[in-house]
């Protein structure tokens, strides 16, 4: 399954990109990072096999296991893609809240969208690194 994420915004070069390239390069699944602009811009076409989390402050609140159960059961039940999405400064209307297949939380605190972004790769390498059986997450 691949693990797309779909940013507003450029991180450019920096500690963030370097940090979100860290934690993506050790995922064994696919990945691919789409930036869009802050307005604008083509959303890149959506197969009909794809579950959309957007990253919103009024989300579920998931622990690093449960998340990486989601993730678990919708590759396993045929999903081709899960798309994350990052909205803009003013995140997303209560529309675009709706084809949301999940809405993720990471705190009630507001988190700048760089860091977003790195918080996000480090959160999908380890559900996937659970998934693996690999030592990488502590729990407890």
């Amino acid at each position: 399954m691949l693990l797309h994420i779909v940013a507003r915004g450029r991180i450019g070069r920096g500690p963030e990109s370097e940090l979100v390239d860290r934690y993506l390069k050790r995922i064994g699944w696919p990945t691919r990072i789409t930036e869009l602009p802050d307005t604008g811009g083509k959303m890149p076409a959506l197969d009909p096999a794809t579950r959309i989390v957007m990253l919103d402050e009024t989300g579920e609140m998931l622990g690093s296991r449960d998340f990486a159960g989601r993730l678990e059961t919708w590759r396993d039940g045929g999903v081709r893609e899960t798309r994350f999405l990052i909205g803009a400064a003013d995140g997303f209307d209560d529309a675009q809240r709706k084809q949301a297949d999940l809405l993720l939380s990471f705190g009630r605190a507001t988190w700048p969208h760089l860091l977003a972004r790195a918080m996000l790769a480090e959160q999908l390498w380890r559900a996937t690194s659970i998934l693996a059986n690999h030592p990488y997450h502590r729990e407890g």
